[in-house]
């Protein structure tokens, strides 16, 4: 591998995990936006779980106005909920589609992210390490063939 192929893989290798942290940053800030947006204007309920998932569940609430919501996003933080389940929900009346699960919030969010930075760092680092030793330690190719 060349130098500068090394370098532009290095580049590359820097980008994509930076990116990835920068993205795992925005997810955790975009929790606490929603957090901030469903306490101002909160609103309480008990939601029944439609269905329940990991990473989104489906939750059907009514509003004191009588109106029966069911978020197309489903609700925030859904972990260790079973369909048909009961729960109390937080939502912004202005918008009750924004629908948390009580007593959970942004700071849930967290670990995960952490955690995908970690680990995107730990895959990268030695790539990075490897990347940097080859471009230190091969000679620049600069066209000389005799070798002056």
């Amino acid at each position: 591998m060349s130098p500068r192929t090394a370098r532009r893989t290095f580049v590359g290798v820097v980008s994509t995990a930076a990116g990835i942290s920068v993205l795992a940053v925005l997810l955790v800030l975009a929790a606490w936006r929603n957090d901030h947006t469903i306490e101002s204007d909160m609103g309480t309920a008990t939601a029944e779980v439609l269905s329940a998932g990991s990473l989104r569940s489906a939750v059907s609430f009514v509003t004191p106005d009588g109106v029966t919501h069911n978020p197309k996003l489903g609700v925030l933080y859904p972990t260790h909920l079973t369909a048909g389940q009961r729960i109390d929900v937080e939502y912004a009346r202005s918008d009750p589609d924004l629908v948390r699960v009580a007593g959970r919030d942004a700071s849930v969010a967290i670990v995960p992210a952490g955690s995908v930075i970690v680990g995107t760092w730990l895959v990268a680092a030695p790539i990075l390490f490897v990347l940097r030793r080859r471009a230190t330690t091969e000679p620049e190719e600069n066209g000389d063939t005799d070798g002056s």
